[in-house]
């Protein structure tokens, strides 16, 4: 039987590394404390700690241990339900989390680790301004009060610390949502010239230099007061959480071809007006071809100037050896028969076994004997997939337009990036219909979950979004405020409900071919971090003549846990996130004699938590007959210490464990 009490605070980060540590090395422990010689000798890097070792590379920053040490304290807050805010509470898989995102990443620890498929951040830049991130080490959840206070601290390049502030908020957080990310996750984070250099280095060290995938540019706006050069791109550093899974996994990340869709669209269209008449065919793809402008990515395309039933295809493939030397056999032309003439390099495939699959497959094109060399066919509907490019994304301006146009031409927020872009690298390294997690804890102005929701329009896909943001207060002069939105976290809010209110009107019930598809999920469920809903302790000294009395209340005010200003489903959310549930799924309310009620978690119950008072043995049995895995109890709903021993007894009989709050 489990009786081991919840206490209010987060995920162990630290001791659930030891654990497994313990379970690979258990001779490592000393009197429950590792010992690091032990260990270092069993890695065979004992001899090496001598005084060269003080010399090795590193990367170091004043703070750097405290922002570690950051990472790895508990957090004593919780996630607070919003149902008034939030879109299709009941049904939807989408999460809105207001809060400070070093708290609230502690918090999804149990939840989510290692249940991301892709993180995309677009975190602060270092540009010397307000810095609302700059953390209080010893009480996070004070400091993020200072900051829905709208209390900000410059971090000037004066200060000489302009680069340590910013690792020293950055470390914490990157340290966490390495936590979360799955084994064949991807990050992709935003930055500027500023740290870019600081931030590969921060990333080799959490995600590991093996892991680190590409660095991408992008436009952005031009500086035209630019004093040496018009600086007109940022990056985005790319990292798998792990690329030796990726390699054994053998995943391939494959881009559409830009354009390809819609010259498929063209054909389509094509044939069935001209009645599978390739020549007239062909010439509608030539006119679609020269619309586009002469350096339009879609341009390459236009070699692709034959058709037939399968499709635009080009013949003029290759079919030598690369490098000559390649192997000579005979090969029947198929309507001569006759040998074909062979390349003085040799024949592309191996053996005739192989070029006979290939000249069955349909891709390779002969002549009109077998006097003329054979030529490959490459179709393009059957390599319509890339590698994406580096330098792919769009013009910072036209983000800024298109982000506008959803809130009726008002400029409610500055420098938005790209929904097309996101949507790009969420389609790239995402299944559409495994449930998929995206993650943004940066999320200003909601572009993750906007591309998150396009997509899934376009392929009928059910990824799920989790966006993150710190409610900062909008400036009083500024559009926003003017408009109505005292906080980014109102922007980004409204931004989802707008947008998938327009998806649903446009695209409604998705269907692919025969299959129908569930209406889109265009909801999500708003939470806000708060302080524990389980009273804390209270350590503090006291001292005088009161102190006794003092002590004798704060006593008194623990025999109830639970905070009076809290609800049940308060209650509920916060065991969920602690024994490691989806914020998703729902609560079901299980009813008990005298008009008390109980919560069951996910539709099949997987745990009930019961904070109804005077439960008795034939509470319990009603609640067994759910078949949860355990029960959460709080102290109170027992009227003694054994009615507490009866019902616990019951339940240990049916094989159900117990917690208690």
């Amino acid at each position: 039987m489990d009786n081991a009490k919840l206490d209010g605070l987060s995920m162990d980060i630290a001791a659930a590394e030891q654990d497994k540590l313990r379970a690979v090395f258990p001779q490592c422990f000393v009197e429950g404390k590792l010992d690091e010689r032990k260990l270092l000798g069993l890695l065979g890097t004992f001899n090496t700690l001598d005084e060269n070792d003080r010399e090795k590379y590193e990367f170091r920053w004043k703070g750097k241990q405290e922002a570690l040490q950051l990472a790895g304290k508990r957090s004593t807050g919780t996630l607070r339900p919003c149902p008034e805010e939030s879109v299709d509470w009941d049904t939807t898989q989408n999460l809105y989390i207001e809060g400070d995102n070093l708290e609230v990443l502690k918090l999804l620890q149990t939840s989510y680790y290692r249940k991301v498929k892709m993180i995309y951040i677009d975190p602060p830049y270092n540009t010397g301004n307000d810095f609302v991130y700059a953390d209080d080490f010893a009480d996070p959840l004070a400091r993020y009060r200072e900051i829905t206070q709208q209390t900000t601290k410059s971090n000037p390049e004066s200060m000489g610390r302009f680069h340590t502030n910013w690792l020293n908020m950055m470390l914490p957080r990157l340290r966490l949502a390495a936590n979360l990310l799955r084994d064949d996750g991807v990050i992709f984070i935003s930055i500027d010239d500023a740290e870019i250099e600081n931030l590969k280095k921060l990333c080799n060290e959490i995600f590991g230099e093996e892991n680190f995938v590409a660095c991408l540019v992008y436009d952005k706006n031009r500086k035209n007061d630019a004093k040496y050069f018009s600086v007109g791109h940022e990056y985005m550093l790319v990292y798998f959480k792990s690329a030796a899974t990726i390699a054994e996994s053998g995943i391939v990340f494959r881009a559409n071809k830009e354009g390809v869709d819609e010259v498929r669209e063209e054909f389509e269209r094509l044939r069935q007006l001209h009645n599978d008449d390739w020549v007239k065919v062909n010439e509608g793809l030539k006119s679609l071809y020269a619309s586009w402008p002469d350096d339009d990515e879609r341009k390459p395309l236009a070699r692709f100037t034959r058709v037939d039933e399968k499709g635009p295809y080009r013949d003029d493939g290759n079919i030598s050896w690369p490098g000559g030397g390649g192997p000579k056999y005979e090969v029947l032309h198929p309507v001569t028969c006759k040998p074909c003439k062979c390349p003085d390099a040799g024949w592309r495939f191996p053996n005739p076994r192989r070029m006979q699959e290939e000249i069955e497959a349909g891709r390779v094109v002969f002549g009109v004997d077998e006097t003329t060399l054979p030529r490959i066919r490459r179709n393009l509907f059957d390599s319509d997939k890339q590698v994406m490019r580096s330098v792919t994304f769009s013009y910072a301006q036209t983000a800024t337009m298109d982000f506008m146009k959803i809130f009726d031409n008002v400029r409610v927020f500055e420098n938005p990036k790209s929904i097309d872009d996101i949507k790009k690298l969420i389609a790239y390294v995402s299944e559409p219909n495994n449930g998929e997690i995206i993650l943004d804890f940066f999320s200003g102005s909601a572009t993750t979950a906007h591309a998150v929701m396009q997509l899934n329009a376009d392929d009928g896909g059910n990824r799920r979004f989790i966006l993150v943001q710190l409610p900062e207060i909008c400036d009083e002069n500024s559009e926003a405020a003017k408009a109505g939105y005292a906080t980014i976290c109102e922007i980004g809010k409204e931004r989802i409900r707008r947008a998938g209110k327009k998806l649903t009107e446009t695209d409604g019930q998705v269907t692919l071919g025969e299959d129908e598809k569930a209406p889109m999920d265009v909801g999500f469920r708003v939470f806000k971090l708060d302080s524990s809903n389980l009273k804390q302790w209270d350590s503090s000294p006291l001292t005088g003549e009161n102190a006794v009395i003092e002590f004798e209340q704060r006593l008194l005010g623990m025999l109830d846990i639970l905070k009076p200003d809290r609800s049940n489903v308060d209650v509920v959310y916060e065991v969920m996130l602690k024994l490691g549930q989806d914020l998703c799924e729902p609560i079901v309310a299980i009813d008990l004699p005298n008009s008390r009620q109980v919560y069951g978690v996910g539709t099949d119950v997987k745990f009930i938590v019961c904070l109804a008072l005077n439960i008795t043995v034939e509470d319990a049995a009603i609640m067994a007959d759910y078949a949860p895995g355990r029960i959460v109890f709080a102290d109170q709903c027992f009227n003694s210490s054994e009615d507490k021993s009866n019902v616990k007894l019951t339940l240990r009989d049916k094989g159900i464990t117990i917690k208690v709050l």
